[in-house]
């Protein structure tokens, strides 16, 4: 192919070669021509309500398909409205392509309205930032996406100025392609020998499953090595699935609640081989700081990138791809007969499972395990900040990875919504729910009307307290007097019906359940107002 094509043409045609095939944003002037080129290049943009919401639905498709998600925000408000999305992105380890329009370099010399510096701004929160320039677009939009790819996953920003972006530039005589990247993997030595030597001697293994596993894609191989060898395994709230939650080997999810943290932290303590499995501590709180001991404990830290928080320390620590690091540790190795002589694992797996309520008539973990019981095995829950989050965190069963979508490294609210929007756009033939507050929904309201044009049949699920519960409870604990966290009750239901979605008030199981059902083959979305006592969380997380 010869000729000439826009530059924006070129930045869209890599994209899409990426196995990008959705973009979010509301358009402005300043990015009227990369819009045009994408949608030219098979990738649909998609209008919401408001940028930040447009970046979770970005990350939604993200988490069903596994492209880089993309972001198209215009100059000075819609670029500042994007800031919170792009640091969770960060945060989050999400491969988030930022692109944002802006005025000439000639132009903002003279012409300041609506100008700041882009890069500046959004370079503390991002892998990189670029100025796109019309002779090397093609290079840099394959730099972007191999940078927002590579190790732990990140945002990368591109500034693509109104000029730069339609100007007519040759196409490249040969196409340019990232490398295939190599997984890395542990090389012979005493490292590999005193690793394998650890694994067949361990009479108290556990493993702790993380982010990078599910980054990598590799949770077919740690859920092998982790049946093979018989070893416990806590999941954080990100890598829930990889061990299903219904296997006996599984201990849940880890990471918010002091209750879960009462029945793992001994075990982690009193285990003679601790396995970290693509751990990220970006997810954890100060509870998990030092909580295995190099010292006295045999540690084997295996992730994606190198250890540089200091969370924790480690024996023995390997860097490169998770999956394939277990196997070859894995290879040769006869585990000891028995496992965890007492059962102590298997006793706090039945303290969990009626630790938080998960049996009562209603309240928070009834509306959980209600909806659980409701969807298919496959189900999608997107969980938004608040009290809500840390229960449904522990107590959703998820049976697949990328089934419990939420925020854990920024833990911003707003989140729930926006991002089942485009994890149903992503992947329309499975269920999914939103499980929202009353508070995070009322910051992202207007994108039901995205629900509602995108006619998605997506579950919204709302725990209706009319408060910050969370705040609130913390509050108490302080002996401070309320203030500032209680809120009158929005008509969510009411609110549904006036969009052509389906509004129904739960305030028992029967109802929330037929409502479910009925939801999973709607033709519209459906909004379950479930109202409980603001006090329900008291004594559960």
């Amino acid at each position: 192919m010869s000729g000439t094509v826009r530059a924006a043409d070129l930045l869209a045609r890599r994209l899409y070669e990426a196995g990008c095939r959705y973009a979010f944003g509301i358009p402005g002037g300043e990015v009227l021509t990369i819009i045009d080129a994408l949608e030219k290049a098979g990738i649909r943009f998609i209008l919401s309500k408001h940028e930040n919401a447009a970046g979770f639905m970005a990350e939604g498709v993200h988490h069903m398909t596994g492209a880089p998600a993309i972001l198209v925000a215009t100059v000075g408000p819609g670029a500042a409205n994007a800031v919170n999305v792009v640091a969770n992105a960060e945060q989050d380890r999400v491969p988030l392509i930022v692109i944002t329009g802006c005025v000439d370099a000639d132009e903002a010399v003279t012409y300041n309205h609506q100008i700041f510096d882009h890069q500046q701004v959004f370079r503390p929160v991002t892998k990189a930032s670029f100025r796109v320039t019309a002779g090397a677009v093609d290079a840099l939009a394959d730099k972007a996406v191999s940078i927002a790819l590579e190790q732990r996953p990140g945002p990368v920003h591109l500034d693509l100025p109104i000029a730069v972006a339609a100007t007519e530039v040759p196409v490249p005589t040969r196409p340019i392609r990232r490398a295939p990247t190599q997984d890395a993997i542990p090389a012979d030595g005493p490292a590999l020998d005193d690793a394998r030597r650890w694994l067949g001697e361990a009479e108290r293994p556990i493993m702790v499953v993380g982010l990078d596993a599910v980054t990598q894609g590799c949770e077919a191989e740690v859920r092998a090595f982790a049946e093979r060898f018989r070893i416990p395994t806590v999941a954080t709230y990100k890598a829930k699935g990889v061990v299903p939650d219904d296997s006996p080997l599984s201990l849940g999810g880890a990471g918010l609640s002091p209750v879960a943290d009462q029945q793992i932290l001994p075990l982690l303590k009193d285990a003679d081989l601790v396995i970290l499995a693509g751990y990220d501590p970006i997810e954890m709180r100060v509870g998990w700081r030092d909580v295995w001991s190099p010292a006295t404990q045999r540690v084997i830290d295996i992730t994606a990138a190198p250890n540089t928080a200091y969370m924790h320390q480690a024996s023995i620590a390997f860097v490169g791809h998770v999956g394939k690091t277990l196997t070859r540790i894995g290879d040769g190795v006869d585990p000891l007969p028995t496992r965890w002589p007492g059962g102590a694992p298997a006793k706090a797996r039945e303290t969990l499972a009626g630790a938080y309520g998960q049996n009562e008539a209603w309240g928070p973990a009834a509306i959980v395990t209600t909806t659980r019981q409701a969807l298919p095995r496959d189900g999608v829950v997107t969980i938004d900040s608040g009290a809500h989050r840390i229960l449904a965190s522990q107590v959703f069963e998820s049976y697949v990875p990328h089934a419990v979508l939420q925020s854990t490294g920024l833990c911003t609210m707003g989140i729930a919504l926006p991002m089942a929007i485009g994890a149903k756009i992503a992947a329309p033939d499975r269920a999914v729910v939103a499980f929202t507050g009353d508070a995070g929904l009322e910051m992202v309201l207007g994108e039901l009307v995205t629900l509602r044009d995108t006619k998605l049949p997506v579950i919204v699920v709302v725990f209706v307290d009319a408060s910050l519960a969370l705040i609130e409870l913390k509050q108490r604990s302080m002996t401070y007097a309320n203030a500032g966290v209680d809120f009158a009750e929005t008509d969510f239901a009411g609110i549904a019906e006036k969009l052509g979605g389906r509004g129904v008030v739960c305030e028992d199981r029967a109802t929330l359940d037929a409502a479910i059902r009925e939801g999973l083959t709607a033709d519209t979305f459906t909004l379950c107002a479930c109202r409980i006592d603001r006090k329900s969380y008291d004594g559960r997380l």
